[in-house]
């Protein structure tokens, strides 16, 4: 069995390889537990690669190098193509409020973190590895890693007080949530809505004079409203209208519009009725006999990154499409709307017709099952470039560069956001997604694990270890009480909402599931997924700019 013991122990690229799958597989089986509904998920990765170090385990220098560097990357660039395509409108309306908040506690732990460096209470790899393990972020700490070694600064102090403040740093914004939960929901005075630019549908009945005789393509283009009329009941028919269609008196109108604009288009049409069109249950081809309502998935390639309205499926086929469902939201179906791949778009018109767009469109779920891995190896090849580019800031001695992290990210935010529109198809899957995102994330951290285990039981027994998790709970605790204060009381946002927006300015997946298990809603995950982008991004340039602006 000696080849057994040589395979397992001798340092060499397959050993590298087996250890860190064996490390990956155990924290990932680890972290399935639950405790009183808390689990520490692919966390247990981190520690159970610590604890490899610590026992001494040796691997190859130069595949753990090349291992840590490639999970990071993956994980980062993946991270980005998802949270892309609603990045950009996460600014609109609330979204901007919500980021403003969110940046607030962001800056307020990176002011913290620079006094102890300023007075001298922690030195700058220490106060680096203290400020990215209170705030659970480990791409901020591969960046600030990879500044430092490319300043030929040791690294591998950070990577120590990372793992000895992380799991405070994770139970650390559930701990202030709940010290500030009851006196919050007593004050709690939120004036926060839906998503202001979800669909919402609605039937008008036309009563007022001055439209009668105007077509709906006139009355469209009075001002901004979006809406689209589906469905015309006249005279105890229903019709199919378009935009030449005029609007006689007494005319009910099927409308899908954005909530915002139903008092503007009650003004228009005179009067709407309160049938509920928006809830789950309602069976929209038992309306009428002729005209059937049916979601056509977009899979051709050809499609993606095209206008609705350049398609002219209304004149081509006879058929109106009515909304188009993205990422779990519904959104109206302009003409300028831009298509995607994985689009769900809902059609109405006759069967035959639509079976016509169905085939145009694509409408086959297998060929969504593959990933475009071509845009993904273009993508990781172009964030590299992007993260290698060095920008000379005045009075800095060093270029900055956004580096493994940052540029990847960078680069995976745009492909997602802006992609369709160059004709690259960026769709992924969730769980094909979901599956690159824990693999990139699980190797960076079982590597990173292994890296500081090494001097990591020596260290948590020093006194100053303590003093490091002393600092990290401060560095957790006081930004997020604070803007949670800031968030209820000033910007008069929601509990639900609050919390989430705190947990994904502190980049606390764990945290956002103990607030969906106690709060009712999902205002918390919106809010997660509106600020997560930004501050991942910001943190990660924070990062790197400490390091630069203090050597």
């Amino acid at each position: 069995m000696s080849w057994l013991h040589d395979v397992l122990f001798a340092p060499s690229a397959v050993q590298a390889v087996i250890i860190i799958c064996l490390i990956c597989a155990t924290g990932l089986a680890l972290g399935k537990m639950r405790l009183r509904g808390i689990s520490l998920g692919v966390t247990f990765v981190f520690f159970i690669g610590i604890l490899a170090g610590a026992l001494g385990l040796q691997v190859n220098a130069d595949v753990l190098s090349y291992a840590e560097s490639f999970g990071l990357v993956l994980f980062v660039y993946t991270l980005g193509l998802q949270v892309g395509p609603g990045f950009m409108s996460a600014f609109r309306q609330g979204g901007t409020h919500l980021n403003l908040l969110a940046i607030g506690v962001v800056l307020l732990g990176t002011l913290m973190a620079l006094l102890t460096g300023w007075t001298h209470m922690l030195p700058l790899q220490d106060m680096l590895g203290v400020l990215c393990g209170a705030t659970t972020n480990t791409p901020a700490l591969g960046a600030a890693q990879q500044t430092l070694k490319q300043l030929g600064l040791p690294a591998s102090d950070a990577a120590l007080s990372c793992a000895v403040t992380y799991p405070l740093g994770m139970v650390g914004v559930i701990v202030a949530l709940i010290l500030v939960k009851g006196w919050l929901s007593r004050h709690e005075r939120a004036t926060d809505a839906a998503t202001p630019d979800e669909a919402f549908i609605a039937s008008f009945r036309v009563c007022n004079p001055a439209v009668f005789g105007h077509t709906l393509g006139e009355i469209s283009g009075m001002d901004e409203s979006k809406f689209v009329v589906s469905r015309l009941w006249r005279e105890g028919k229903v019709l199919l209208p378009t935009a030449d269609t005029q609007l006689c008196e007494g005319d009910r109108i099927l409308v899908i519009t954005q909530q915002k604009q139903l008092q503007q288009l009650t003004i228009y049409f005179g009067e709407r009725d309160n049938t509920n069109w928006n809830s789950k249950d309602v069976d929209w081809n038992a309306l009428d006999s002729k005209l059937v309502s049916q979601r056509i998935l977009i899979t051709r390639p050809g499609i993606n990154g095209r206008h609705l309205g350049s398609l002219q499926l209304r004149n081509r086929y006879g058929v109106n499409v009515s909304r188009v469902q993205r990422a779990g939201i519904q959104l109206v179906a302009t003409p300028g709307l831009v298509l995607r791949m994985g689009d769900r778009v809902t059609v109405v018109g006759e069967a035959q017709s639509i079976k016509q767009v169905a085939n145009e469109l694509g409408n086959v779920v297998r060929q969504l099952e593959e990933p475009n891995m071509v845009t993904i190896f273009i993508g990781i090849v172009l964030g590299l470039l992007l993260g290698s580019i060095p920008f000379f800031v005045p009075g800095m001695s060093y270029p900055l560069r956004l580096g493994l992290a940052g540029g990847p990210i960078v680069m995976g935010i745009f492909i997602g956001a802006f992609g369709p529109r160059l004709h690259m198809v960026a769709y992924t899957t969730t769980s094909a997604n979901l599956m690159l995102r824990s693999l990139g994330l699980s190797m960076y951290l079982a590597c990173l694990g292994l890296d500081a285990g090494r001097d990591f039981l020596h260290t948590v027994m020093q006194p100053q270890a303590l003093w490091w998790i002393g600092i990290g709970l401060l560095f957790t605790l006081v930004p997020v009480i604070i803007m949670a204060v800031v968030s209820v009381l000033l910007a008069r946002k929601s509990l639900a909402t609050t919390a989430g927006m705190l947990c994904g300015a502190m980049a606390n997946p764990i945290a956002l599931g103990y607030v969906n298990d106690t709060l009712p809603g999902d205002k918390a995950s919106v809010a997660y997924a509106t600020v997560y982008p930004l501050c991942m991004f910001l943190r990660v340039i924070i990062a790197q700019l400490i390091v630069m602006l203090w050597v």
